[in-house]
């Protein structure tokens, strides 16, 4: 272990919770063989011995004869071999049937593709199986179920853990390997107090080890693993907080002064901020003004909410503190959007401000250059150009970054790294998961503006088959003789191979039949010239249908587009899917939203489909958004995918996050650095944990 990470042996006790990272070596029939395939489980240490808990149970203080085992119910049944069959009913198919007996009645039991089962059992063995009970051909039966050999008739009335192990190690060795490992421990030193343990309702540490491995009773065990997973959750969140307090690079967090710009930029707006718009710049006015620490939010807003006016005031509050602001953008189109929208309110304000994109001539982007340097310019507005090294701040104090997940984790801190200790504003109609995580953890605060301008009525999604083709192209037609506008998404711009999705080109051409010159056609292949023409001409009403890619998922406004039709939208990501939504809802007629699909749908498929149908609210679509497809990593940089706990479960363990969140931040503010005791043995368990690098950053910063 780390040096960071050592704990001095103060006591006894305090010597038992260094035990945790003793090697595995060292423990009592450990060794050879054993040691390898415990090493290949990633089991390097006690403490991850011990964190290794059983995937499930064999509870026999309810188990049934063969007789009273109600058939259509999952149960375990103890019982002995009587007879083993080996069949091939047909080629590549192998059936290993076992007879169990007791003195009730026979139980069949089938194993599918599994030969070597008849090798692990003789007659005469008693067996606990554990499945779904079923009734055929006169006898109860169990496919497949879990099973565990049992030794010397010690099961008997007792629960038994069921661990992942390897070749080397058997269910039965690992028993005694961790009945070993826990007398090594012993009773070693909680690091949660005992205050807290009753505040919370969680038994000590030892005993919830003991009783995660070897319960008296499903309870018992249902109770130990709520107490190890808020010790993980806790380690997580003081993970984060350590590392966000270290800082991952040397920062010196700056400390804002609204004044006159502030003051005449609100006076600029064409309207008064809302209720929910003011509660969320005062959320950022405090981050900005606190410092000593960085700020680090998220503004949550669906589209036309507002963000960027609120946005605009934290720019304003730079330039009154004398330092720089940087808005990065995903597209040019977005990024040029932003400063047409913004840019004569900061002027307004007495701020300068200027828009860099890989399309601006050299000659202006060298002024821009020199500009920023010495500090002339307030605000740059761009793309992922000013991220170029040669973009260089003479105080880059704030960092706004928009519609957020289309830029990576090293994308962000690379804008961040121009300005140590930037606060960090980014905003986005619909969080990825990542982004969600790290609010519910701890590591980003965030502010939600939930209402809608007055006004602003809601817009209907309907689903409806691919085969309706001409039904929908039938009523687009009335819509557009109307005077309405469309937009038509295509997931890509031309056939390929492996897919067989309708190609945005192809749809251009088979609409053209319909419709004639009204139809345009932008996409990602396209020159930012091409697609600002053709932007132009559906904004004027010169064109009425807009075929496209996913290009327009962003930095599109045209309030007068009131109908978006989505092709193959089973193939589209929740958020993806409520971002090409939100085009329709710039204006203040009702929208409608068609997505179409196409069978076969997957049942993930079915659900994403259906959660757009039944809701509007981002913040909802991306909490199912992360049910669906995961979180990604914490402290890393994946940004899907779930997040490998040890314990933590987060379909029922999401209130052990929140207390968590809370009591980290009493434990630090009693001890800073983790000097005393109880918070050496918190560095412990950090390590244990895998988070001992957040200890590392803070400590070094």
């Amino acid at each position: 272990m780390s040096e960071l990470c050592s704990v001095p042996r103060v006591s006894e006790r305090f010597a038992q919770s260094n035990a945790l990272d003793e090697d595995i070596a060292r423990l009592k029939y450990v060794s050879g063989k054993r040691e390898e395939a415990l090493r290949r489980l990633g089991i390097r240490t006690v403490g991850d011995l011990l964190l290794h808990i059983p995937h499930r149970y064999l509870d026999f203080t309810r188990s049934w004869s063969i007789e009273m085992a109600p058939i259509g119910t999952v149960c375990t049944i103890v019982a002995t071999v009587d007879r083993i069959v080996q069949k091939q009913p047909r080629p590549r198919m192998q059936v290993t049937e076992v007879s169990l007996v007791d003195e009730t009645g026979v139980l069949q039991v089938a194993f599918f593709r599994q030969p070597w089962i008849a090798q692990q059992f003789k007659q005469g063995d008693r067996l606990a199986v554990m499945g779904k009970v079923e009734f055929a051909y006169g006898f109860k039966q169990m496919a497949s179920p879990h099973f565990e050999k049992l030794e010397d008739g010690r099961a008997a009335g007792t629960i038994l853990p069921v661990h992942y192990v390897s070749d080397g190690v058997s269910q039965a060795w690992m028993r005694r390997i961790v009945s070993g490992a826990l007398e090594v421990v012993g009773n070693p030193f909680d690091p949660i107090p005992a205050r807290l343990r009753v505040k919370r309702h969680l038994m000590s540490n030892a005993r919830a080890l003991r009783s995660i491995h070897f319960p008296s009773s499903m309870a018992e065990r249902d109770i130990a693993r709520a107490r190890l997973a808020y010790e993980e959750c806790l380690y997580l969140q003081l993970a984060l907080r350590l590392r966000n307090d270290g800082g991952m690079v040397e920062v010196v967090p700056y400390a804002h002064t609204a004044g006159e710009h502030l003051a005449a930029l609100k006076q600029a707006l064409p309207f008064s901020l809302s209720d929910e718009q003011e509660a969320a710049f005062q959320d950022i006015l405090h981050d900005m003004c606190d410092g000593g620490r960085v700020m680090n939010r998220l503004l949550l807003g669906d589209v036309g909410t507002g963000k960027t006016a609120v946005a605009a005031c934290a720019l304003a509050v730079a330039a009154d503190s004398g330092t720089q602001s940087c808005v990065m953008a995903p597209t040019g189109v977005l990024a040029r959007q932003y400063a047409d929208k913004t840019g004569p309110l900061l002027s307004q304000a007495g701020m300068s401000w200027a828009l860099l994109t890989g399309a601006t001539p050299a000659a202006e982007r060298e002024q821009i250059h020199v500009q920023l340097e010495s500090g002339e310019l307030d605000v740059l507005f761009g793309t992922h150009a000013v991220l170029s090294d040669n973009v260089a701040f003479k105080h880059l104090s704030l960092v706004v970054i928009d519609e957020q997940h289309r830029f990576g984790v090293g994308q962000r801190n690379a804008l961040r790294a121009k300005g140590p200790g930037a606060d960090l504003l980014v905003m986005t109609a619909t969080p990825i998961p990542r982004s969600l995580l790290l609010t519910a953890y701890g590591d980003m605060d965030y502010s939600k503006i939930g209402a809608l301008p007055a006004g602003r009525k809601p817009s209907q999604t309907v689903v409806m088959n691919v085969k309706k083709m001409p039904d929908i192209i039938a009523a687009l037609q009335r819509k557009l003789d109307e005077g309405a506008r469309a937009y038509w998404v295509c997931p890509l711009v031309e056939e390929s191979e492996k897919s067989d999705l309708a190609a945005a080109a192809e749809r251009h051409e088979m609409l053209q039949q319909y419709f004639g010159n009204k139809v345009g056609l932008i996409h990602g292949k396209m020159k930012e010239t091409e697609k600002d023409a053709v932007m132009e001409e559906f904004k004027s009403g010169i064109k009425t249908l807009l075929v496209a890619t996913t290009v327009i998922e962003v930095g599109v406004n045209v309030p007068e587009a009131t109908i978006m039709i989505i092709e193959h939208a089973e193939r589209f990501g929740l958020a993806q899917l409520h971002q090409l939504r939100g085009r329709i809802k710039r204006g203040y007629e009702a929208g409608t939203c068609i997505l179409l699909y196409a069978y076969p749908l997957s049942n993930i498929a079915k659900e994403r489909l259906s959660i757009m149908k039944q809701t509007e609210d981002g913040f909802y679509i991306a909490e199912k958004d992360l049910e669906l497809r995961g979180g990604g990593e914490i402290l890393g940089t994946r940004q899907s995918g779930f997040t490998q706990f040890k314990l933590a479960d987060m379909s029922c363990h999401q209130d052990l996050l929140l207390r968590a969140r809370d009591d980290v931040q009493n434990i630090l503010k009693n001890d800073f650095q983790l000097e005393t005791p109880r918070g050496q043995a918190l560095k412990v368990l950090l390590y244990l944990f895998e988070q001992n690098e957040a200890v590392k950053t803070y400590l070094a910063g």
